[in-house]
């Protein structure tokens, strides 16, 4: 249902299954949770129908509170809020200043010396400046108007225990957003109010400000939570709270900030940067090489998957369960688009001269890329859409690109002792964790673009390997206590994890 701003949020959808229930087991979360169909601890959930006919909807949670410390505790926190800025501006002066190699303490030069010195690039390139910080928070402004004045979609969110199993209403318009964002730009860089080449000449400037907003803003949040009685799951540990957030559902109006920071900011500026790169190699080159133009390719494919699926992400373990810190916050301002970004960090500094492949090199990273979204994009599609067909609460829409078999038509699933469902058709009878795979494959091509020169591109799918393969493993885990025997049919039927008839 497409509707304004205005509407009610009603979403007059027939419920496929009316008498659906899932009860979860209870199970040790030891890190951030991934984005899969998380339902919370010892909760019985009954779907109801949007007409109102029915069972009503019944969450029972006895774990509605701070249990465990994440993430080693106050010490790895607070470790972590000072080490990933520090890792971001380390980051982005080895790609700036040292042909994206790794810099080191010289021959004789002290730490304090090297401290200096990586100092002076800062100063030299990366202090944050007024310019930069209107054009974040400009930014920032501009996105919001788009999210409250332009058309969308409305849905809702999984029930809130803490709010009387409340659903939250979400409204969902991030696609009219990017492509809004892409002619504001572009009018902006035609007419010269905001070349948009300002975005990759002044990228450490605009990552500092990043930084520092994503750092003080945590901190706000914290002391808007208690002073609103709005405070959330407290682990009593200050530094710990900040960390993991104080407030579950912050909300300005219709601006939901968690959706908004998770889908809009990110992928926008990754994707607005990269776009900078290839117009500032244009106007020096007077063309842009085949590499450039794979990123921005790439990065838009990302970006408006990200955007077209806006309405999949409410019922996600970061939307119920994650509040809204340091975690959450920071990575979203600062942590994706400013470190994911050092494959197009590595071309804008470079002559094109300097990275010239192969056609048959350049084409197989440009296959592999486009092979990758594909799966990536209908996986993904296949999950959520069965997941809201068994909600009930599946919202047809036709934002590009609409692909081949992103629904699947008569289904094949195991029913769960538990009352859940293990989907066993589509791509993920071939893999359970198919969508992974892609997803690294994708990150993959980003680094292999940019030749092996430098390390700093690959930063991203290292990273994402890591994140990827510990997220299986512990979904993995859950799901053998939250299935029992379902799961080991489960694993019978669709015996591989990763790769099809491999691994």
């Amino acid at each position: 249902m497409v509707t304004t701003r205005s509407a009610t949020g009603k979403t007059p959808k027939k419920v496929t299954h009316p008498d659906f229930i899932e009860t979860v087991q209870r199970r040790k979360r030891t890190t951030r949770e991934s984005s899969e169909d998380i339902k919370p601890a010892n909760a019985e959930i009954t779907v109801v129908p949007p007409n109102g006919k029915g069972k009503d909807t019944v969450i029972t949670s006895t774990e509605d509170k701070h249990a465990e410390f994440d993430f080693g505790g106050p010490i790895g926190v607070s470790c972590m809020m000072v080490g990933f800025p520090l890792l971001m501006w380390y980051l982005w002066i080895c790609t700036t200043y040292y042909q994206g190699h790794l810099t080191v303490p010289a021959n004789n030069e002290t730490m304090q010396d090297f401290l200096l010195r990586l100092y002076g690039h800062f100063l030299d390139g990366a202090f944050p400046d007024l310019k930069s910080w209107r054009i974040v928070w400009g930014f920032l402004i501009f996105e919001a108007i788009l999210y409250v004045t332009l058309p969308g979609v409305w849905t809702r969110g999984l029930p809130l225990p803490h709010l009387n199993n409340e659903r939250l209403p979400y409204f969902c318009n991030a696609v009219w957003s990017f492509y809004s964002t892409i002619i504001v730009a572009a009018v902006l860089h035609i007419t010269g109010m905001f070349p948009i080449t300002t975005l990759i000449d002044k990228f450490g400037s605009i990552m500092s400000v990043s930084i520092i907003s994503g750092l003080i803003l945590p901190f706000l949040l914290y002391f808007y939570a208690y002073i609103t009685k709005s405070q959330h799951r407290m682990s009593g540990s200050f530094v710990y709270d900040v960390f993991m957030g104080a407030i579950l559902n912050p909300r300005i109006g219709i601006i939901d900030l968690k959706m908004f920071y998770e889908v809009r900011l990110p992928w926008y500026i990754l994707f607005l940067t990269t776009v900078s790169s290839a117009v500032r190699q244009y106007e020096t080159y007077g063309y842009v090489s085949p590499q450039v133009a794979f990123l921005v390719l790439a990065h838009w494919l990302y970006a408006n998957a990200c955007s077209k699926g806006e309405e999949l992400i409410v019922t996600t373990w970061d939307m119920f369960y994650e509040k809204f810190g340091f975690m959450l916050l920071f990575w979203n301002m600062a942590g994706v688009p400013f470190t994911y970004c050092h494959c197009t960090l590595f071309l804008a500094n470079s002559a094109p001269s300097e990275y010239q492949w192969s056609v048959y090199y350049n084409v197989f990273v440009y296959f592999l890329l486009i092979g990758a979204y594909y799966i990536f994009d209908t996986t993904n599609s296949q999950k959520n859409r069965f997941r809201q067909q068994m909600y009930g609460t599946l919202i047809p829409r036709n934002a590009f690109p609409q692909l081949p078999w992103q629904t699947i038509k008569n289904p094949t699933y195991i029913k769960c002792k538990n009352g859940g469902t293990l989907l066993t058709s589509g791509w993920y009878k071939y893999a359970r964790k198919i969508h992974y795979t892609v997803d690294f494959i994708q990150s993959l091509s980003w680094g292999l673009i940019t030749g092996f020169a430098s390390p700093l591109p690959y930063f991203y799918p290292l990273f994402f390997f890591c994140v990827l393969s510990h997220r299986a493993y512990r979904d993995i885990q859950r799901c053998k206590i939250k299935y029992g025997d379902d799961w080991e049919e489960y694993e019978r039927q669709c015996p591989y994890l990763f790769i099809p008839f491999v691994f």
